[in-house]
């Protein structure tokens, strides 16, 4: 059998230069480039494609993708370790061409798209020549697809476009948009809608305002609240087949999720060293912040924290390289999805904490990493959904019990267990002759 926690040597070492690579060539531009998808930014445009070059020259560009479309396919596991690493730096993933929602629009547009939507939209998404963004949720209803109104209706050889969308992460920047749109209203709840490629520069897109996280400058967000009015596109915009907007939702939102986990595992991580580094350097009341128990328990909780859910992500990454079905590791899925804005609160939050007034001012991530766990729990489903799909599939594996009293009472037991060994029993005096 193999179980092993260890990576083989030359797959380490790729991670090994991963680190460094990050570490000093990366994580520096986090703090001069303000948006790693406005490809408009002169600093970022110098900058970042020669980074993104020596990625392609060592091979490890979109690692997400098959040779046929120019990665080199690695399986989930191998995506765990190196996510984890590029999760500490904002601007990892696109140097390493695996940020989303682009890598997840990818996935769709090859799974889907047509030969000419895949020279059109999906050639220049994979060089990062072009950003996208994911046009789904709607103001009236975030959690629950089959109460959204935006319909897109057939007129002649064009489909028309009408309806509100909300938190299109990305869309300031975006190229195209994948809109999701009611197209037959007619048909059961599941199969009304479908997925609509829109130019970002189509008569009638419309942003009405750019909405940040808690504490953004009004403006400076990049989630966009988004107007179409009587859109049209040809009617070959149609992404995958009609109705089935559901299905190729799902197409991008499992290996979303994982991934997004993956990412998240880099940001606790870089939360507890941060806190370490903290309780080793500060003195109080005449000793070390390590020194003090209750701080020892925040350091200790953290990093029971960071494993415990590592472990999972990298079993649920095992999983579904084992079974390459995400239908199969939904339960999986949807344990790391609920549990990951839980632990990135927690430790960074204790971060904070550990660092004093310093950790709660704008000098430290800590606040935000907090306000970004909170967005977590929403982005993707909300963590009660996800915890309600965990369930399902929990219980669906068990039986109820047919009797007045639980299969595991004791009573019963003991008389079960009673009748089974009453010969012995009997011959140890045990039991009445």
């Amino acid at each position: 059998m193999a179980w092993e926690f260890e990576t083989d040597p030359e797959f380490q070492r790729e991670l090994d230069w991963i680190e460094e690579f990050v570490r000093e060539e990366i994580e520096p531009l986090d703090h001069i480039i303000d948006h790693p998808y406005d490809l408009d930014d002169p600093i970022r445009a110098e900058l970042i494609p020669p980074l993104q070059e020596t990625v392609r020259e060592r091979g490890l560009w979109s690692c997400h993708l098959g040779p046929d479309l120019g990665g080199p396919g690695y399986g989930q596991v191998k995506l765990a370790l190196m996510n984890e690493i590029l999760g500490r730096a904002r601007c990892a993933p696109i140097v390493f061409g695996a940020q989303a929602p682009d890598s997840g629009n990818s996935e769709i547009l090859a799974h889907f798209g047509t030969p000419a939507q895949k020279e059109r939209w999906l050639q220049p998404l994979l060089a990062n020549e072009i950003v996208s963004a994911f046009s789904m949720t709607e103001p009236q209803g975030g959690a629950d697809p089959k109460v959204f109104t935006t319909s897109a209706v057939r007129d002649g050889d064009e489909w028309v476009i009408n309806g509100e969308k909300w938190f299109s992460s990305n869309a300031r920047y975006a190229a195209f948009l994948i809109v999701m749109a009611v197209t037959d209203p007619g048909n059961p709840p599941y199969r009304q809608q479908s997925m609509l490629i829109v130019p970002a520069d189509a008569p009638g897109v419309e942003i009405i305002r750019n909405v940040g996280l808690g504490g953004d400058p009004e403006g400076a967000g990049s989630h966009a609240y988004i107007r179409y009015s009587n859109v049209r596109v040809p009617a070959d915009a149609l992404l995958g087949p009609r109705g089935e907007a559901f299905m190729v939702a799902q197409t991008r939102l499992g290996g979303g999720r994982i991934h997004h986990a993956m990412r998240t595992v880099g940001l606790i991580r870089r939360s507890l060293d941060m806190m370490a580094e903290r309780a080793l350097s500060r003195t109080t009341q005449g000793e070390q912040l390590a020194r003090k128990q209750m701080v020892q328990e925040m350091i200790a909780d953290s990093w029971l924290d960071l494993e415990t859910y590592r472990l999972l992500v990298l079993r649920t990454a095992w999983r579904i390289d084992k079974y390459q079905d995400y239908r199969k590791v939904r339960a999986d899925i949807s344990a790391v999805k609920a549990m990951m804005p839980r632990v990135l609160r927690d430790v960074a939050s204790r971060a904070l904490q550990v660092h004093g007034s310093l950790g709660v001012s704008n000098e430290m991530p800590f606040a935000g990493y907090v306000t970004q766990s909170f967005h977590m729990g929403l982005a993707d489903g909300p963590t009660e959904v996800h915890k309600a799909t965990l369930a399902r599939q929990v219980l669906h594996d068990y039986e109820p019990s047919d009797d007045l009293f639980p299969t595991r009472h004791e009573p019963k037991l003991r008389e079960q267990a009673r009748q089974k060994y009453a010969d012995v029993l009997k011959r140890h005096g045990r039991l009445p002759a």
